[in-house]
C-alpha cells in the first residue's frame, strides 16, 4: 500500500511516499481502508520531534510510530476475530496511529461509525480535534445552558468544534479570532466575537462561567480575573508555539497542573480516545449541530505539504487528505 512514512526527526523533506506492507489487523483491531484522513499539529510535532522533551514518548532518535497520521475515515475492510461492533463494509471514523495510507489497523475501541450525514473527508476532521472540544467543554468544563463560554482559538481545528458544541448545549458563546475569521466563527453559532487584533477580552467588564483557552496567549491570572466566582478555565494546546525549544507548550501545560492541584478554577485537558465520545459527535452531526469545517483538501502524496501548511500558516478549520 501508499503510505507517509518516516524513519528520522526533521522537516518535511523527511517524510517519504512510497510502498509498505498492509498491516494485519490483531484480534481486537479494525482494518480500515481509508478514504480520508486529517492533519492535525501533533502530526508536525511528531515528524520534529518537538518538543525536544516529549521524545522520550514520541521515540528517542526517530518516532515509534512510522507511518504518519491519526484521523481517518473510511470503509471495514476485515475485522479481528474479537470484534463485535463492527463488519467488513461498514464506514466507520476513528483515531489511530498511521493514518496517512491506503489501509490503517486501529483498535475497535476507537473507532466509531461514520455519520451518514457526513462525507469521508469531514468525517475525518472530527476524531481528534472533535473529541478535544467535547472532553474540554463536557466532561472538565461541566458546560451547561445559559453559560457564558468564551473559546479562545475559536476558528481553529478544535475551535470550530468547540463552538458548535457550546452552543449546542445550549450556552451563550463568544469567539475570540482574528479579523479574517469572524464571519467563520459567527456562521458556527457564536453569540459574540472578539477580534484580538482589536481587543483583548481579560481586560473587559464581561465575566465567564466557562473559559475554553486553546491559544495560551493569557497569563492564569488574568483569566482568572474574568471567570465567574464558580467560573472554571480548561487549557488546552499549552500556548503559542511555532517550535524548536526544549519544553515547548508544556510549560504552561505544566503550571496549569501544578495549580490545577489546589484551585478548584482550572483544570488543564488530557485527552482520552473512547468511542463513546465518537458516538455523541455523531449524533450531533446526524442532528445537524455540528458540521467540520474544512479549509483545504491534499491528495495522500503532497501529505508533507498538508503538514507544512498547518505549521506554518495558522490554518483556521481543518487541513484534510484524500487517499
Amino acid at each position: 500500500m501508499k503510505a507517509i512514512m518516516q524513519d528520522r526527526y526533521g522537516s518535511p523533506e523527511a517524510l517519504e511516499f512510497g510502498e509498505i506492507a498492509v498491516p494485519v489487523p490483531g484480534d481486537d483491531e479494525v482494518l480500515v481502508r481509508v478514504y480520508a484522513a486529517a492533519v492535525n499539529a501533533l502530526d508536525w510535532h511528531v515528524m520534529r520531534g518537538d518538543p525536544y522533551l516529549a521524545r522520550p514518548m514520541m521515540g528517542l532518535r526517530g518516532p515509534r510510530a512510522k507511518i504518519r497520521g491519526r484521523d481517518f475515515a473510511g470503509r471495514v475492510e476485515s475485522v479481528g476475530r474479537n470484534v463485535t461492533r463492527f463488519k467488513a463494509g461498514d464506514e466507520v471514523f476513528g483515531e489511530s496511529d498511521g493514518a496517512f495510507a491506503e489501509y490503517v489497523a486501529a483498535p475497535e475501541s476507537v473507532v466509531g461509525h461514520k455519520p451518514a450525514r457526513l462525507t469521508f473527508e469531514q468525517a475525518a476532521a472530527v476524531p481528534l480535534a472533535g473529541n478535544t472540544a467535547l472532553i474540554g467543554l463536557r466532561d472538565l468544563g461541566q458546560v451547561q445552558p445559559g453559560h457564558r463560554v468564551l473559546i479562545n482559538g475559536a476558528s481553529g481545528g478544535v475551535g470550530t468544534f468547540a463552538v458548535q458544541i457550546a452552543k449546542a448545549s445550549g450556552a451563550h458563546v463568544t469567539g475570540v479570532c482574528s479579523t479574517k475569521n469572524i464571519e467563520q466563527t459567527r456562521s458556527l453559532g457564536a453569540d459574540q466575537v472578539i477580534d484580538y487584533t482589536e481587543d483583548d477580552f481579560t481586560s473587559g467588564t464581561v465575566r465567564y462561567d466557562l473559559i475554553f483557552d486553546l491559544v495560551g496567549n493569557h497569563s492564569l491570572s488574568d483569566l482568572r480575573r474574568v471567570l465567574t466566582p464558580d467560573g472554571r478555565l480548561v487549557l488546552s494546546g499549552g500556548g503559542v508555539y511555532r517550535g524548536g525549544s526544549v519544553v515547548g507548550p508544556m510549560a504552561l501545560m505544566v503550571t496549569g497542573m501544578v495549580l490545577a492541584r489546589f484551585a478548584r478554577w482550572v483544570d488543564v485537558l488530557q485527552v482520552v480516545q473512547r468511542a463513546d465520545n465518537l458516538t455523541a459527535l455523531g449524533e450531533l452531526a446526524e442532528a445537524g449541530k455540528l458540521t467540520p469545517v474544512i479549509e483545504r483538501t491534499y491528495p495522500l502524496s503532497e501529505a508533507a505539504a498538508a503538514i507544512h501548511y498547518l505549521e506554518t500558516e495558522h490554518a483556521r478549520a481543518k487541513v484534510v487528505i484524500t487517499v
